[in-house]
């Protein structure tokens, strides 16, 4: 598909997760493959004219993380105009408007969610940018800011008479945050209100099947997933097989799964040191172990971790009491019984998985 200018290979999209989607985590996407354009954590425009460290941090990029766009907010015209020249200008595939964020200290400023209820305004904005650049500008929105007010329609044609080159929508309000369902209809009435740009929907996608629904329900050109990747990182090389086949790839195995991470905190040590790096990964080293099946012995221990060194040998020991609950095929006896909350994150087929997942703990339980 493309973005006016360019060419992707692939119409599944990682949307940005705050404090997560950071360089590491999407080199570990990509290595696993299926994934073609992630988008960065959502940056503010003048933090980045400004070169804060903190902004300049969330645009770190490297040559295999390609291609990449990075999403800004802010409601000022003239620096985002300015923070998309700069973001070309190093070699940015795309630049993203943040129209979606209901943190309050971002819709405060005319940010986020709050670009929803000025239409005009948006409009003028986008405008600007997309006659400062060559490159894709797109726009991520909401479907509005609450049930009686579902402006992303008349937004999305909007934006596309001022130039955008796809919208990405996530299919709930911003007083839902990430609460409730999303509303597929809500989606195509976006799709059915553009006339020739590509809508990309988003939200709930956790699983191939997920994904084909959305796409059949609303029309949408292409799927963004979130929460989705990082509870299941082979969901993007599994959905891609899926779509072009329909069938369904077998779950990865254990010894994958703690392959892949342990390569996700090698590239959390090599990008932001090894301190910062295994204080980061404690977050994200239980979401891989939600998988493994019995994991409280690792979890309690992870959550700790300072050097790689150290974690090595949690695993280590981890995956000797793991042995407790095998059978000579290395699978789970059939009479263990996991706790409720265990079992819906297993990835054994007698054990369903979870329809829902939570939303990660840090910044992105506000938007």
């Amino acid at each position: 598909m493309r973005f006016g200018s360019l060419t992707l290979q692939s119409n599944l999209f990682l949307s940005p997760l705050a404090g997560y989607t950071n360089l590491p985590f999407r080199l570990a996407l990509r290595e696993i493959g299926g994934l073609d354009l992630a988008t960065t954590d959502l940056v503010n425009a003048r933090s980045l004219l400004e070169k804060n460290p903190k902004a300049l941090k969330l645009i770190e990029t490297s040559p295999a993380d390609r291609p990449l766009a990075v999403q800004l907010f802010g409601s000022v015209p003239e620096e985002m105009r300015d923070a998309a020249v700069y973001l070309e200008s190093i070699g940015i595939s795309s630049v993203d408007i943040n129209m979606g964020c209901p943190v309050r200290k971002v819709c405060k400023v005319g940010g986020g969610s709050a670009m929803m209820t000025e239409l005009d305004k948006t409009s003028a904005l986008v405008k600007g940018m997309v006659d400062a650049v060559k490159i894709p500008i797109t726009a991520k929105m909401r479907l509005g800011w609450d049930d009686e007010n579902l402006t992303a329609p008349d937004l999305a044609r909007a934006l596309e008479d001022a130039g955008v080159a796809a919208i990405f929508v996530h299919g709930r309000t911003r007083e839902q945050g990430f609460s409730g369902t999303v509303k597929l209809p809500g989606i195509r009435a976006v799709v059915q209100a553009v006339k020739s740009i590509p809508v990309i929907g988003n939200g709930d996608v956790i699983t191939s099947q997920a994904a084909k629904m959305m796409f059949v329900e609303t029309g949408c050109t292409g799927v963004s997933i979130g929460r989705g990747a990082f509870y299941n990182p082979w969901i993007f090389l599994h959905t891609q097989h899926y779509l072009k086949t329909g069938e369904l790839l077998p779950e990865p195995s254990f010894e994958e799964r703690v392959r892949v991470m342990c390569r996700h905190l090698d590239l959390m040590v090599e990008v932001f040191g090894e301190a910062l790096g295994c204080r980061m990964f404690r977050k994200v080293a239980p979401w891989y172990s939600k998988r493994f099946g019995p994991s409280n012995e690792f979890n309690k221990k992870v959550v700790q971790v300072s050097t790689r060194a150290e974690f090595h040998e949690i695993l280590e020991r981890y995956i000797k009491w793991r042995l407790q609950f095998l059978d000579e095929n290395g699978q789970l006896k059939p009479n263990y019984r996991p706790p409720p909350m265990v079992a819906s994150f297993m990835q054994e087929p007698a054990v369903a998985q979870r329809e829902h997942i939570p939303v990660p703990k840090g910044p992105v339980e506000v938007w």
